[in-house]
């Protein structure tokens, strides 16, 4: 990538190289300002590139395609729901408000896919499958048409003020000076066991996950100019990951949300599987041994969507991360559990899926109490162990709606923005799928137009 001296002066400056950095270093550039993109690592990508890709957005060509009938405001009463009114209200209208701006950017990168679901905080297929490694290529690519400097292998050691106003960053023992203002977009801390056990020491046993380099470096520079903190302790791990999964692979599944049933180590439902990914990931922490099984049938199992995070189960199998047996018993037998238990456990949900009984916790839909529940009831039967991953920490710096970053009193960091991951208000209490992804793009794009309209 390119070189840098000592006392580089730019009209602004991007401090971390995944899906928000990127989309904001070529608005940026596009619009004639000189910028450099500054990343840590290597690569550029961050915990974006090993995201699944899907992007919650309302009012697309693919629902309207597919007779979805989703709006602007479905969506936003969507998120104040699952965030249980805790995010940040003029936060989430921004964001619902200037999607058209990701969408374009999907469009110009031809990255979309045909695949669309319902999935965790949705009321309606929402959840948008986008090639996200060919969208982080192509603007990377614009980018760097358009005049950016891109420095990787060049962590950010502190935020730099002139007065109060922020004005550049220290780097490796450079100075770079941004008059227009630094935009912070350094991903989370999920891989810093130090910020976990200070913020939600609950989830700190939550197997590492996410980009390598985020340990919380933006939200420690930032934290340090007085800059307030937003959902920080609602932050939770996902469950759905096999606990020897690579950081090569995406391997969360949800079968939960196709029909599976979810058990502990002893054999027991211990959680409505219909729930948020997020609130399950908690349920999970708290289980013996800290994991959980998805236990499903040839039915479910029929369901597979080769090559769609979250539904692959074809590739989960030929990681050999898949159990399978003709039977409940020898399925029980086969993943260490008492055959009498698991048998049970499925013989009382059957009963109440079927209409017969109830068998605690009650369960009424699929995803988020949509779709109907079917018995376990077809061979052969599948066992998959998963546990709670920390694959972000969706809580972080409190930004108003340009995303200037605030001050615990409310007012502004003069020159400071931030997008991503490192920024909270959000999601309050919990995560619908796609949004991380999408409040990624959106306010990268806006950092960028903030700093134009200076």
């Amino acid at each position: 990538m390119a070189t840098r001296g000592r006392g580089s002066r730019f009209d602004a400056i991007v401090v971390g190289g995944g899906l928000a950095g990127i989309a904001a270093a070529s608005r940026l550039a596009e619009s004639g300002r000189t910028v450099a993109l500054i990343e840590k690592r290597e690569r550029l990508g961050g915990s974006s590139a090993m995201s699944g890709g899907w992007f919650a957005l309302s009012g697309t060509a693919l629902q309207r395609r597919g007779g979805i009938d989703d709006s602007d405001a479905v969506f936003l009463a969507d998120m104040i729901r699952t965030g249980a009114g805790f995010a940040d209200e003029k936060l989430l209208a921004a964001l619902v408000a200037q999607q058209a701006s990701a969408i374009a950017a999907i469009d110009r990168a031809n990255a979309w896919t045909d695949e669309l679901k319902v999935s965790a905080g949705m009321t309606i297929p929402r959840a948008h499958l986008v090639r996200i490694r060919q969208l982080l290529d192509h603007l990377e690519r614009a980018a760097v048409r358009a005049g950016a400097r891109i420095f990787t292998g060049s962590p950010a050691d502190g935020i730099v003020l002139e007065g109060t106003r922020v004005s550049g960053i220290r780097s490796g023992g450079d100075l770079l000076t941004a008059e227009g203002g630094v935009i912070l977009t350094t991903g989370g801390f999920s891989r810093s066991r130090e910020l976990l056990d200070l913020f939600v020491p609950d989830q700190a046993d939550a197997m590492p996950y996410g980009g390598v380099g985020n340990t919380g470096d933006g939200l420690r520079m930032a934290w340090m100019l007085g800059a307030g903190l937003a959902d920080i302790g609602h932050v939770s791990g996902t469950y759905g990951q096999h606990a020897d999964t690579s950081d090569d692979e995406h391997e969360l599944l949800t079968a939960n949300y196709l029909g599976a049933i979810m058990v502990n180590s002893v054999g027991e439902r211990f959680t409505d599987e219909s729930e948020s990914y997020k609130i399950l990931g908690s349920a999970v922490l708290n289980q013996p041994g800290r994991m959980a099984f998805q236990i499903f049938d040839a039915r479910v199992r029929a369901l597979s969507r080769p090559g769609v995070p979250l539904s692959d189960m074809d590739r989960i199998e030929e990681l050999g991360h898949l159990v399978s047996a003709p039977t409940i018993a020898e399925l029980a037998q086969r993943i260490g559990l008492s055959s009498e238990a698991l048998e049970g456990t499925v013989r009382r949900y059957n009963e109440m899926a079927a209409g017969r009984g109830e068998h605690e916790p009650i369960r009424t839909g699929l995803v988020n109490g949509i779709g109907a529940l079917t018995p376990l009831m077809t061979g052969p039967f599948y066992a998959y162990p998963a546990v709670t991953a920390m694959t972000s920490t969706y809580g972080g710096l409190s930004v108003g709606p340009d995303t200037s970053v605030r001050r615990v009193d409310g007012s502004r960091i003069e020159g400071l923005y931030a997008a991503g991951e490192v920024v909270g208000g959000f999601h309050g209490a919990s995560y619908m799928t796609g949004t991380a992804l999408t409040k990624a793009l959106v306010f990268g794009f806006e950092a960028a137009d903030a700093i134009a309209r200076g």
